[in-house]
Order: structure tokens, then C-alpha cells, then sequence
């Protein structure tokens, strides 16, 4: 009984089969057709390279949602160097909720050198004192911020290789400066809420009052004012090497002594997903502005750098997407079933056309049926007619 229900099922499966294979003898090859399947063999392949390096490839997603965190701290890291010296410039924060963040708290100043002083009046294109490899590296962060303004996508490549390498770090000097050290750089972080704000440098160091925000100006003296400046490193949020933000690699050079410069920050939270780093950072636009402070002309103001940044309510969540192996296998089966059905369909109308034309039309056997049977007919009947009878 066993046995005979496995051949019922064998018979079963076999008339199920929908690939009969057709005995080799009924099998008809030609030329034309064994250079079709080269072609569509070679077409497939290079189909199924170029899909699997799609495969290979991720892209970028962006959700948007509302930012309900409104009670935690927001990260600020600043990398910026003062053509003045640092016992003359004060930098920190005043948000609208009157909370002032003095930068003891987290910023250090550190006395560098510029190449030569810069005077009133007089414009310099080499400002300060860097080595052919951090010149070399300043170069190549501006044209990256060239390339981000014309080229959307090429922030979609910065997320991926977030973490694989720190071009937003200075390289560190070769050789130590020869010249005095006449210019301050400002680095490190502060610790700020989560409102708008403003961070600025200008002169004098900063010292409490009855009205919330002041600085010590009096001492130093007006020819020394000078806020030529090269902004190496600024982000919100956790700190990302990899990822280039629009004020780094900025390098403004002052005309007057009394210059000012503006730059306004809106901020978006950011959360980023992608398969080398997970984290919390934020994206920010900016735009700029700058002018020369002379009470006389009506330009009115105080001398120095200032960043006004506000946070957006909308947060981005980036997630680097891929493409799922299912999808990978129907594409891939519809390359190769859709290829063999094409070339197919077009040798076979490519032979009736030939055969059509080089074959029944030039040879003149294209007739109708039914004419040709009515002209065997007719000449059958007559040569009966012309048969003589058998003798008798």
C-alpha cells in the first residue's frame, strides 16, 4: 500500500510538472538564435552586476516630527581663532531667558600667533600663521562647503561616513610658532538651554549686572581692536567627527578695527541613524552679515563676533535605508524572465519578417489558398479534356 500510494504521488507530481523537458532529438538549433542567447546571456549579466551594486548601495530617509524635549541641555562646541590677544576678548552666551553661560565654564583660551598685525584700513589675505598641511586643510573644508551648497546630496554622504574619519579636527602643527603669539583661540564646549540665544566675542571679559550682561571694555585700547577671525569647528549637539557643519572652515578677514560681524543660526534637532553611529546632533542653517560700527554714519552697535541662534519646534530623524533581500530576488527574477521573454518575442517576429520578404515575396510563392487551389483545379479539369479516349 505504501508503495503504491508514493508512485500515486510520483504520477501526481509528475503531471504537475510545469518544465517538460523536450528530447534532444525535437530539438532545432540555429545560428540566428545561438547569437540571440549570447546577447541576452551578456545583457543579463551586466543587468545583474548593476542590480547587485544597487543592492549594495543605502540612501538617506527623513521623517519629521515635533521636538517635545523642551527641559534638557543643548551642547555647543566652538573652534574659533581671534586676531587679538586673549586677555583682551570675552566670549559667552545670553539666551531670552536671561540665563548668561560664561565661557569658564567649558571654553579655553588658548594664545596663538597671526602672520603680521592687521591695521586700520589695510586688508590682509594672510592673516594667520598656519602650516602647508592645515592650509592645505582649510582649502579642502571650503570647497566641501562650496560643493554642499550646489550639491544636496553630498550631505547624504557625510551621514554614511560619519565617524570613519575627523576632517573637522585642525591637524595639529608640525613645528612650534616662531612668531609672538598675538592672536587667541577659543575652544572647548558650553552647556546651554534649549532657547534662543547668543553667543558672541567682543572686547573685554565679561563681569555681572544689575541689568544681566556686560563686558570690560574700558581697558584695552581702540587700535588694538581687531576680530579678524577663522571659525575651524562649530556644532550643536553631540560631537560627530566626519560630519561638516556651514560655519567651519570660515575665515573673515576685518577691513576696520571696528568691525562686526553677525552670523543668524536657526538650529533642527537632528536624530542620526545609520549603521556606523547612532546619536543626538543638530543641523543648522546660517546666514551672515557684516559691517563697519561709526556712530556717526548711523551704524550703530558694538565691535565684535556674534552668533544669534534660535532652535526649530520640527526635529529630523535621518535613518540610512537599505534594500531588503526579498525585493533584491524579485528584481532579479524579473531581470532574467524578462530579458529571456524579450529576446524571444523579437527573434520570432524578426524571423517572420525575414522570411516574409527574402523568402515569399521575392521568390513569388506568396499567394492566397484559396487562389492557388482554384488554379490546380481548373488545370486538372483540362487536361482531362484534352486526353484521348482508349481505344475500344
Amino acid at each position: 500500500m505504501r508503495r503504491l500510494s508514493r508512485k500515486k504521488t510520483l504520477s501526481l507530481v509528475k503531471e504537475l510538472d510545469a518544465f517538460p523537458k523536450v528530447p534532444e532529438s525535437y530539438v532545432e538549433t540555429s545560428a540566428s538564435r545561438g547569437t540571440v542567447s549570447l546577447l541576452a546571456f551578456t545583457f543579463m549579466g551586466i543587468l545583474t552586476v548593476l542590480e547587485f551594486l544597487v543592492y549594495r548601495e543605502t540612501w538617506m530617509r527623513y521623517d519629521y516630527e515635533v521636538d517635545k524635549d523642551f527641559t534638557s541641555k543643548l551642547r555647543l562646541n566652538i573652534d574659533i581663532t581671534v586676531a587679538m590677544r586673549c586677555q583682551y576678548i570675552g566670549a559667552d552666551v545670553l539666551d531670552l531667558a536671561e540665563t548668561m553661560v560664561t565661557s569658564s565654564e567649558g571654553l579655553v583660551y588658548e594664545p596663538t600667533n597671526k602672520t603680521q598685525p592687521l591695521f586700520v584700513n589695510l586688508i590682509s589675505q594672510v592673516l594667520f600663521d598656519l602650516t602647508p598641511q592645515q592650509r592645505q586643510w582649510q582649502r579642502m573644508l571650503q570647497q566641501i562647503q562650496n560643493r554642499l551648497q550646489d550639491e544636496i546630496s553630498l550631505q547624504d554622504l557625510l551621514f554614511k561616513s560619519a565617524m570613519k574619519s575627523s576632517v573637522t579636527a585642525l591637524p595639529p602643527r608640525e613645528h612650534p610658532p616662531t612668531e609672538p603669539l598675538s592672536a587667541c583661540r577659543i575652544h572647548g564646549h558650553l552647556e546651554i538651554n534649549k532657547v534662543a540665544g547668543n553667543f558672541h566675542i567682543t572686547v573685554g571679559k565679561a563681569i555681572p549686572h544689575p541689568r544681566g550682561h556686560a563686558h570690560l571694555a574700558a581697558l584695552v585700547s581702540h587700535d588694538s581692536y581687531n576680530f579678524s577671525h577663522r571659525i575651524d569647528h562649530m556644532s550643536f549637539g553631540e560631537l560627530m567627527p566626519g560630519i561638516i557643519n556651514p560655519l567651519d572652515g570660515t575665515e573673515k578677514i576685518a577691513e576696520e578695527s571696528n568691525q562686526m560681524y553677525q552670523y543668524f543660526i536657526t538650529i533642527v534637532p537632528t536624530k542620526l541613524h545609520t549603521r556606523k553611529v547612532y546619536g543626538d546632533t543638530h543641523q543648522f542653517s546660517v546666514t551672515e552679515r557684516e559691517r563697519v560700527i561709526n556712530h556717526a554714519t548711523g551704524s550703530h552697535g558694538v565691535s565684535g563676533i556674534f552668533m544669534k541662534y534660535d532652535i526649530s519646534s520640527l526635529m529630523v530623524t535621518v535613518t540610512e535605508d537599505h534594500m531588503p533581500l526579498w525585493k533584491f530576488l524579485v528584481q532579479l527574477c524579473g531581470i532574467i524572465g524578462g530579458i529571456f521573454t524579450t529576446t524571444g518575442m523579437i527573434h520570432g517576429l524578426a524571423e517572420f519578417f525575414v522570411d516574409l520578404v527574402c523568402c515569399r515575396f521575392r521568390l513569388g510563392a506568396y499567394r492566397p489558398i484559396e487562389e492557388n487551389h482554384e488554379h490546380n483545379i481548373s488545370s486538372n479539369h483540362c487536361s482531362e479534356i484534352l486526353q484521348p479516349d482508349p481505344p475500344l
